[in-house]
């Protein structure tokens, strides 16, 4: 190969002699068409992303139904209950109700429920074993026999703890009330 050889770099012919070499277009001329096919493959794309997200949403709620599921309380998979110290020294209490004028007799054993490791509440509840004492004479006391039925017996357990967590304990809480034993025995 010598100097005086024209190497074709562009590999094609070479231009012609004495005619005109082709022009290629330039520019704008040239971007558009790739521009546009890039834009149209975006919007291809975003459409497939967007309708494939719909359909599968659509899916998993079952056609829109919400997923909010409330647990049965009797489900053997309702979540774990906490654990609870309890207070079972106020002993047995035995009271006539307001009946008048024939009074029912009543006989309560209560037991109170408290957070589990609580030493403060154990002692306050200790401490206030005879003001527990009387609190529960004087409850059952100013109840009528109605009151007392077995279907009422979760209002008057939500009932007491209310009233000794916002009327009778200083630092404890009681978190749940159990009886041990509740019997209205009517007089005659």
């Amino acid at each position: 190969m010598s100097d005086s050889d024209e190497l074709d770099l562009d590999g094609g012919d070479a231009p012609e002699s004495g005619g005109t070499s082709k022009k290629r277009g330039g520019g704008l001329g040239n971007l558009l068409p790739t521009i546009l096919k890039f834009v149209a493959i975006g919007l291809g794309a975003l459409i497939f992303i967007v309708t494939v997200s719909i359909i599968t949403v659509n899916i998993m709620n079952k056609g829109g139904k919400s997923q909010t599921v409330i647990a049965d309380p009797s489900s053997p998979y309702v979540g774990k209950r906490p654990e609870y110290s309890f207070y079972d020294s106020i002993g047995s209490i035995q009271v006539r109700t307001r009946d008048f004028p024939v009074s029912s007799s009543v006989s309560v054993e209560m037991i109170i429920g408290y957070d589990l490791g609580d030493q403060q509440a154990g002692a306050e509840l200790i401490a206030r074993r005879f003001e527990l004492r009387d609190f529960v004479r004087r409850y059952f006391a100013g109840k009528y026999a109605a009151e007392l039925a077995p279907e009422r017996e979760e209002q008057l357990k939500a009932e007491i703890r209310e009233m000794l967590n916002t009327r009778f304990l200083d630092t404890a809480r009681a978190r749940i009330i159990l009886f041990n034993r509740l019997d209205v025995m009517e007089n005659f």
